[in-house]
């Protein structure tokens, strides 16, 4: 059963005009950060609503890198449950888990969005010391998971778009990544998946975010047929 806490926060989710999650959520799971990500292609996210920077970097990390525990929700529709991230063994995450190193993460939870064989998103939730979430921990965030799932797949008329409209700007988070792969796919003459993993390959190798990346690549003050500023590639019209 859930917390009074928690049937308060669903009540607010409910009655808004505009989708919103508490800033008190991540304290009565006992959490201190929480991210909420749609998923858009194949077991790829889209970041719709974080509770401050540790968690936006971390879902930042985890979609640069390809792994972690809120893309195998994904992929596997089940619970992703690291209680103490100094015991995970190495190769479960291999590039994830030294990349988050210098993050205030010590436990990982993560809850897919899920009804059915239908998996919409992840709703990720880190604190940083490590231990097990309680059991009324649990029954709120299962509770607060089965919410979420319900507005996305339509069943109270609240629209994706709700959310992103409250995103600055009213684009998605990694809207800039999505035109930087457009781009690059051109350039490079190949698919949006393999430029993709252009993208992240030189973001990881360089060790930058991914939307820092993508932003030069719209600016054209990068590019990555050569890695060459656009400014600096050889006129081509002079004879």
């Amino acid at each position: 059963m859930i917390s009074s806490a928690m049937t308060e926060i669903l009540r607010l989710l409910y009655a808004a005009a505009t989708p919103q999650l508490s800033d008190d959520c991540a304290g009565v799971l006992g959490m201190d950060h929480l991210a909420l990500s749609l998923s858009v292609a194949g077991h790829a996210t889209e970041q719709l609503w974080s509770s401050g920077k540790t968690s936006s970097l971390f879902e930042d990390l985890q979609f640069t890198l390809g792994e972690g525990p809120g893309p195998d929700a994904v992929r596997t529709g089940m619970l992703v449950l690291a209680h103490d991230v100094s015991a995970v063994w190495a190769g479960r995450w291999p590039t994830l888990l030294p990349a988050m190193a210098h993050l205030p993460i010590e436990a990982m939870f993560c809850l897919p969005l899920s009804l059915g064989g239908i998996t919409v998103g992840v709703l990720t939730a880190l604190r940083s010391t490590p231990g097990p979430m309680t059991g009324q921990e649990m029954d709120d965030a299962l509770g607060l998971a089965a919410a979420l799932t319900l507005q996305f797949l339509g069943g109270d008329g609240v629209q994706v778009d709700s959310w992103v409209d409250e995103q600055p700007n009213g684009e998605l988070h990694r809207a800039i990544v999505h035109q930087a792969t457009g781009m690059l796919s051109v350039q490079l003459n190949t698919s949006l998946g393999l430029a993709l993993l252009r993208l992240r390959a030189y973001a990881y190798s360089h060790d930058r975010s991914i939307i820092d990346i993508a932003e030069d690549i719209v600016s054209r003050r990068l590019r990555l047929d050569g890695d060459r500023p656009e400014s600096d590639a050889p006129d081509e019209t002079r004879g």
